[in-house]
């Protein structure tokens, strides 16, 4: 595992200049961008924007958590949460059942590890759960992300990954399931095709991994 290196590098909020570049070449790209001050604004606005109905499956994340987000997905009022059902499946013998079930969720809501100022954005998981969703499988994506997470380069976004975002989660899942985390699933989308498919929040707040 790589040395956790506790500097500001990877946790420091981005200045006004490096979100304006960031959005610019993220909407460029074909993603939609709103930014917020709070994970409160956050939070509310990617609610309102999950319709009625709607078949949703928050994958993991701290950023969720932190919002309120993941708790009120979990316990819907107006659409389905894909996580509830799969909490009432077996993992050993009903896993095509649970790998059916996240394929196309209608929604899919989550965070990212890092989105650099050329607008590639870059999802690391150890099971990758959320990559097919996140890629093609999902009809629509909704990612909550920190300012913290905006890099230079996809060097410095790769880099966060391995030497900042990987230390937290593995200390997260050693002590949630009494083993570390991996990078076994890398994504990197540099772009969306499908207009309106991908919108990316971001909170001036530091928020997850």
């Amino acid at each position: 595992m790589a040395t956790f290196l506790s500097n500001s590098e990877f946790t420091q909020l981005a200045s006004e200049q490096q979100i304006e570049k960031t959005v610019e070449a993220l909407q460029a790209h074909g993603i939609q961008v709103i930014v917020f001050d709070t994970g409160e604004e956050a939070s509310k606005y990617v609610l309102d924007l999950i319709p009625d109905g709607a078949k949703v499956y928050n994958s993991p994340s701290r950023t969720l958590e932190l919002i309120g987000a993941a708790e009120q997905i979990e316990h819907p009022t107006h659409f389905q949460s894909l996580r509830t059902q799969l909490y009432a499946l077996d993992r050993v013998t009903q896993r095509n059942e649970m790998r059916q079930l996240l394929a196309s969720p209608d929604v899919l809501v989550g965070s990212v590890h890092a989105i650099t100022e050329q607008g590639e954005v870059l999802i690391a998981s150890g099971i990758g759960s959320q990559s097919g969703p996140a890629a093609f499988g999902a009809g629509r994506v909704i990612w909550v992300v920190g300012t913290q997470k905006l890099v230079r380069t996809l060097e410095d976004g790769l880099r966060r990954i391995r030497e900042h975002s990987l230390p937290l989660e593995s200390a997260r899942t050693q002590q949630a399931y009494g083993q570390n985390s991996a990078i076994n699933k890398l994504l990197i989308i540099n772009a969306e095709t499908e207009p309106g498919r991908i919108t990316i929040v971001l909170v001036k707040q530091q928020l997850g991994f």
